[in-house]
């Protein structure tokens, strides 16, 4: 017993907890629907007419008096012989429609007529719409929420009020419906004009310029009407048919003709009830009384308007703390532990703020927080950043060629002391970031650029191309072979960055232009002398000497022009552009290649055979000195066909004995015929078709600088010596050029290991 007493209290208990759970999700949902269902009504009136509702005051012609006020105009008489029902204001035989009564915005909503005037090819078409009107005892057209619309392209319409006092209108003309466009009437095809306060009805006339006769294709009738400003949106379409022949038009209604003044003074006819306020009518004459804030409901009764749950609403509902509901209003309260009227922050309401020490607490664990999350951020991100510059830089570094040029220098573990590693972002700001303005040169390995950096220093930054395998090989090739040479008369390198998406190096700055520039340019070929002329061949000839004889390994230049030899201030040679240099490994005499080279001073053997040995940078030097004797370019397609390859026409030249013919005019006056002939005929033999007879650039570079020590020494003066004695001075200036090279490239070894390799270590 005690057992099913137990098991029957445990059930009361969960059945208590539901009902009290019930009661807590449904009370709102209750309360809302208890709202939705207020009586607008009277009680035993009825309170509808089909779907129309029906709120007191109005009421139905046939219910009790008491049911609505005694004007003619709040009478709904309800055709019930219909199905559904249709409501007419006063009685069906006003034909007056009603769609819609509205309590709170004192709003009536009727059906109103369409004026129609037609045509055919015949004429006007008769129609009983051709005048519509409306007459109105109490209620006025809304101003505010009305419109007077034409639509047709021969239309003129006319809104008359009832009693004729005043008139006004629209016109619309249009003779193409490609002029017409759908949407808003803009007054052609369709125009709308406002209607003013306290009308009470109207007549509606339309009228047509030509009978339509010019638009009757498209446009046979024209439309007037008074409707609602939402209810009509114009379509092209209308011009041909109207498709609705009844309008919606708004109506604002009030009670009686008084001011809420003076219907206060009569207790027994004043109509606002409890909770309500008095407003005076804005259209028409009359007053409104509306519920308070804070109430809703029909404020013509008695206690209609009854309390609204701001509580229960959430979008009514202001407060941020706990929400308590009384009558006309609602109050608002924070929880345990913060102080405030409780209100959210928006308007007034300062909201719920914790109290100092629960606010102070609250802070510190948020500072803390931001602190942490703000430090781990910035930790994963410079961290996530530092990785990728890393990854970046070792892929730019593969990308420019980094593991060929440790393969290639078989160096990996040495460091560069003189050669500088450059970051990207420091050649950037020395040229610029690269500006047009900042381009010195541009060839077919890439981009020189001119560039200032922070001490001050000149420099010149080869920027290569966007490049492929091979051009990189051209890029690791030209770093290789400079590093190889230590020679005043080779432009030096000072460093490179591989860090970029394109490889650069950097130069030292030599800033006197290229002896192409100074050959044939008439004003600056006029002021280089024969002295001059033969110093820059023999500075040029020992470097290529040097490259081919003195160096480690044996570099052949490939690409010898004047174009590729720099002049400084004094006209010192510098010898450029290793690009396309090739190292000979010491036990081959010649290279099987791609051709490679300038038109004009490519070796024809070379070209024909794809064989590269010292002999093609004789035979490009050997044009180089036609250039230098003749003025004249390598290859001139402007000139007579037997003219067009400088290398041709200086051997035919020299064969017809016409050498003073072609030399430039600036050498011939100087009176250093001799010289100038010996010169001619060094460059016939360097400029021989089979590689094997011409001269080594060992013995060029020798024949030229004994040509100048001969120029420098006194017998050329008129001075007697004894041959032997000039043949011994001779040898031994030779001897003394030939050391300096030598010693010159002494340090080579050491220089290119201590140069090259961090620059590789530190690109990684």
């Amino acid at each position: 017993m005690k057992r099913v007493e137990g098991r029957t209290m445990v059930i009361h208990e969960h059945l208590l907890k539901v009902v009290v759970l019930g009661t807590i999700i449904l009370g709102p949902f209750h309360n809302h629907v208890a709202g939705a269902a207020d009586s607008m009504t009277k009680p035993g009136c009825p309170s509808s007419c089909g779907s129309l509702s029906i709120p007191y005051p109005f009421g139905l012609s046939d219910s009790d008096p008491h049911c609505r006020i005694d004007r003619p105009s709040f009478r709904v008489d309800c055709d019930n012989s219909i199905n559904p029902p249709i409501p007419y204001m006063r009685n069906r035989s006003s034909n007056i429609r009603i769609l819609h009564i509205s309590v709170e915005d004192h709003e009536l909503r009727i059906n109103a007529s369409i004026g129609r005037d037609c045509y055919n090819s015949s004429g006007k078409v008769r129609s009983l719409n051709n005048y519509p009107r409306l007459r109105l005892a109490e209620f006025p057209i809304s101003s505010t929420k009305n419109k007077f619309t034409a639509v047709g392209c021969d239309t003129s319409a006319i809104f008359r009020d009832r009693h004729g006092n005043f008139s006004f209108g629209c016109m619309s003309s249009c003779t193409n419906p490609s002029d017409v466009s759908s949407g808003s009437c803009s007054g052609i095809g369709c125009c709308q004009t406002s209607i003013p306060r306290n009308i009470f009805g109207y007549n509606i006339s339309i009228r047509s310029v030509s009978n339509h006769s010019d638009v009757l294709e498209f446009n046979p009738c024209s439309y007037a009407f008074v409707a609602e400003t939402n209810f009509y949106n114009f379509s092209v379409g209308d011009l041909s048919q109207l498709n609705f022949n009844k309008s919606a038009l708004v109506l604002d209604w009030a009670i009686g003709d008084q001011t809420c003044k003076d219907a206060k003074k009569d207790v027994t006819s004043y109509m606002c009830t409890s909770n309500t306020n008095c407003i005076d009518a804005e259209n028409g004459s009359g007053y409104k009384c509306t519920c308070r804030d804070g109430y809703r409901g029909n404020p013509y009764l008695e206690n209609g308007c009854h309390d609204i749950d701001e509580c229960v609403d959430l979008e009514k509902n202001p407060c941020e703390g706990k929400c308590h509901n009384i009558e006309g209003s609602y109050r608002c309260s924070c929880p345990k532990g913060y102080h405030g009227d409780g209100k959210k922050g928006s308007g007034d309401g300062k909201g719920c703020i914790a109290n100092p020490s629960h606010l102070m607490k609250i802070l510190v664990g948020v500072a803390v927080g931001i602190i942490v999350l703000l430090f781990s951020i910035g930790f994963l991100y410079f961290g996530h950043k530092k990785r990728k510059l890393i990854r970046l830089k070792e892929q730019y570094f593969k990308q420019n060629g980094g593991c060929l040029l440790q393969q290639q220098l078989h160096e990996c573990d040495r460091t560069i002391k003189a050669a500088k590693l450059f970051s990207a972002e420091e050649l950037e700001k020395a040229t610029d970031n690269y500006h047009e303005s900042r381009i010195v040169g541009q060839g077919g390995y890439g981009t020189v650029y001119k560039g200032s950096l922070p001490n001050n220093m000149v420099v010149a930054i080869k920027k290569s191309k966007l490049v492929d395998q091979s051009q990189i090989e051209q890029f690791i090739n030209e770093v290789i072979v400079l590093s190889q040479i230590n020679n005043r008369n080779v432009v030096k390198l000072l460093g490179c960055c591989l860090e970029t998406e394109v490889p650069l190096l950097v130069y030292e700055f030599v800033n006197n232009g290229t002896l192409f520039d100074h050959v044939h340019n008439p004003n600056k070929s006029s002021k280089l002398s024969w002295e001059t002329r033969l110093r820059i061949a023999s500075e040029t000839a020992g470097v290529l000497s040097y490259l081919h004889s003195m160096a480690s390994t044996p570099i052949i230049h490939r690409d010898v022009k004047s174009a590729n030899i720099l002049l400084d201030t004094n006209h010192t040679a510098k010898v450029s552009d290793f690009g396309a240099s090739r190292l000979v490994p010491l036990d081959q005499t010649q290279l099987s290649t791609m051709v490679q080279g300038t038109l004009g001073y490519l070796d024809p053997e070379y070209f024909l055979t794809s064989q590269l040995t010292e002999k093609s940078d004789v035979y490009s030097f050997g044009v180089v000195l036609a250039e230098l004797l003749t003025g004249k370019k390598a290859l001139s397609f402007d000139q007579p066909e037997k003219e067009r390859s400088l290398a041709t026409y200086f051997l035919s030249s020299l064969k017809n004995d016409k050498l003073f013919q072609i030399v430039e005019e600036v050498i011939a006056c100087e009176g250093n015929n001799k010289q100038v002939r010996e010169v001619a005929n060094l460059a016939k033999r360097c400029l021989e078709i089979k590689g094997e007879e011409r001269p080594t650039m060992k013995e060029v570079a020798m024949e030229l600088e004994g040509l100048r020590a001969m120029a420098n020494h006194p017998w050329v003066s008129g001075i007697n010596m004894n041959p032997e004695e000039t043949i011994r001075l001779l040898e031994e200036k030779i001897d003394v050029y030939t050391n300096s090279i030598a010693s010159t490239s002494t340090g080579y070894t050491d220089s290119m290991k201590n140069h090259v390799m961090p620059l590789v270590s530190s690109g990684r």
